[in-house]
């Protein structure tokens, strides 16, 4: 408690990181302000009666910070400049120009490959606010509205988008943490009082022990969360000795830490953006006249609503995200290279190519066990809400494990922030 205290001193005592944290606030209250916008032409009813126990929609309100559900500016959220994040990141992989500037040519080329994420992020959110707007529309929650009305609408909800990745951006630049993170956390826990209200209003004295047992499950999961989160496996390093003049330097040992989870939550974003275009590309497809539309449609709605196959399809992409995400972020070739270049080496491990597989195979035996790791807890709410028939819980969880991972990492760079002004 007294460390905890003594940390809330520092950071109010430091004007600069005052400053950052003012303006996150600020940020994230715009954010809220727009979700709390409505569209014209909404009927109220038609939309609480389609959020009502639709998962899908649920999946989409997370994305948009909330601000699906009353249908506002920002019904779109940040979801777009995370599929175009996504694909740019798969690009990286595959082109070989673009892994060079991602990797090779620093901050410039890391900030040229986020330049093509936004704009690649304008032609998804179109893509996807068109197919909102029709899956909406069949569900009757949309008013009849005429061609110049539907383009008005449109062009907002792209903009609304847009000006949100870019709140995101000023976020991740002028504030502390992940600003599309902070976004979709601020969002999750603005429901907070609204599922409350709702739990208290449909509270029976014999669900008690339903109720106690879903929130003894999410104490431990948390738990978990939390200790994969900060677990570490440190590599020895050691620095030669060199002599210049009549000093000697190096001799010191240090070690490299490498998270047992290094991706974080975006796996589990990444894992989620993905699975809502098939559900989304059905609904739009559900609408259509061609019978072959239809049928596609109809099988991938059979598909998803196959808990079980849906489930091990959520698993598998989170494992393949997780590992994925890391071979992006964290590249054993390179930090071999800068221990070759700075004088250190592992001990027992010849520098150069050896300690390159050597850093790659530990990572690899680690990113496995974060990723079964994350990828069963994403799954837990899936499991809760077929042995419990509360819809609810598949988005619950999912927030769950958002909110505790953002939270840590908000936590981690304030910690960065004072430790480095004390040094």
């Amino acid at each position: 408690m007294s460390n905890f205290l003594t940390k809330v001193r520092l950071t109010l005592e430091d004007a600069g990181l005052r400053r950052r944290i003012l303006f996150v606030v600020v940020v994230l209250a715009l954010t809220r302000f727009g979700a709390a916008i409505p569209m014209p032409g909404v009927d109220k009813f038609q939309l609480e009666r389609a959020f009502s126990g639709d998962q899908f929609l649920g999946f989409l309100n997370i994305f948009s910070g909330g601000g699906l559900s009353n249908l506002s500016i920002f019904m779109l959220g940040v979801g777009p400049f995370i599929t175009a994040s996504i694909i740019m990141q798969l690009m990286t992989l595959i082109f070989p120009a673009l892994k060079q500037m991602y990797h090779e040519d620093g901050e410039a080329g890391r900030r040229k490959v986020a330049q093509y994420s936004r704009l690649m992020a304008v032609p998804l959110a179109a893509f996807q606010a068109i197919g909102l707007m029709v899956l909406l529309n069949g569900k009757g929650v949309l008013l009849p509205m005429t061609a110049i009305d539907k383009l008005i609408s449109l062009i907002v909800v792209i903009a609304g988008s847009i000006l949100l990745m870019w709140l995101g951006e000023l976020i991740s630049e002028y504030g502390i943490g992940n600003g599309v993170s902070m976004i979709i956390f601020a969002g999750i826990v603005s429901q907070v009082p609204t599922v409350a209200t709702q739990l208290y209003s449909t509270f029976e004295v014999t669900q008690i022990p339903l109720y106690l047992s879903v929130g003894a499950v999410a104490l431990v999961a948390l738990a978990a969360v939390v200790f994969i989160t900060e677990s570490e496996r440190p590599i020895p390093v050691t620095y030669a000795k060199r002599v210049r003049g009549m000093k000697v330097y190096g001799g010191t040992s240090t070690y490299l830490p490498i998270r047992v989870n290094n991706a974080g939550v975006m796996p589990i974003i990444f894992a989620m953006s993905i699975l809502l275009f098939p559900q989304m590309i059905a609904n739009f497809l559900a609408s259509t006249t061609q019978p072959i539309l239809q049928t596609i449609a109809g099988f991938m709605t059979g598909f998803l609503n196959q808990t079980w196959l849906y489930g091990s399809f959520y698993f598998v992409l989170v494992v393949a995200f997780t590992y994925f995400y890391s071979a992006v972020t964290f590249d054993p070739e390179a930090i071999s290279t800068n221990l070759q270049k700075n004088g250190a080496f592992i001990p027992g491990v010849r520098p150069g190519h050896s300690t390159a597989v050597y850093i790659s195979r530990i990572l690899t035996r680690l990113t496995l066990v974060g990723a079964t790791f994350l990828g069963v807890v994403a799954l837990m709410p899936i499991i809760l809400q077929s042995a419990t028939n509360m819809s609810s819980l598949a988005v619950g969880g999912t927030s769950l494990l958002i909110v505790v991972s953002v939270a840590l990492d908000f936590i981690k760079q304030i910690d960065a922030q004072i430790s480095m002004r004390e040094y």
